[in-house]
C-alpha cells in the first residue's frame, strides 16, 4: 500500500481562509439583516401596486437572510471539521515519527 502524506501547512492555509470568509460572511449577514429594511412608504404611497412590492420585498429579504444563515453554518460546519483533521493529521505525523524513530529524526541511528 502506499504512503500517504497530508500537507499540514496547506490545511493551516484552508482554516485561515475559511475564517476570512466567515469574516467576510459575518458581515454580509449583518448587512442583510440590517441594512436591507424598506420603510414602509419607502417606495412611494397611494398607488396600487405599493403593498405588492413591500411584500416582495420582504419575502425577498428573508429569502437572503435564510440564505446566508445556511451558508453560516455550512463555512462554520467545514472550518471545525478542517481544524479537527488538521489535529488528528498533526497527531498521526508526531505519533509515526517518535514511534518509528523514538524521536532521533533524521540521525541515521
Amino acid at each position: 500500500m502506499g504512503e500517504m502524506r497530508v500537507d499540514l501547512s496547506e490545511l493551516e492555509e484552508t482554516v485561515r481562509k475559511l475564517g476570512r470568509v466567515k469574516s467576510a460572511m459575518d458581515d454580509s449577514t449583518s448587512k442583510s439583516r440590517y441594512n436591507t429594511e424598506l420603510p414602509s412608504g419607502a417606495l412611494g404611497k397611494n398607488f396600487i401596486e405599493e403593498s405588492e412590492l413591500t411584500a416582495a420585498h420582504g419575502e425577498m429579504k428573508s429569502h437572503i437572510e435564510q440564505i446566508m444563515k445556511f451558508m453560516n453554518e455550512v463555512i462554520e460546519e467545514f472550518g471545525t471539521n478542517t481544524k479537527k483533521a488538521h489535529g488528528k493529521y498533526q497527531d498521526a505525523e508526531y505519533d509515526a515519527k517518535h514511534g518509528m524513530d523514538g524521536g532521533r529524526s533524521g540521525s541515521g541511528n
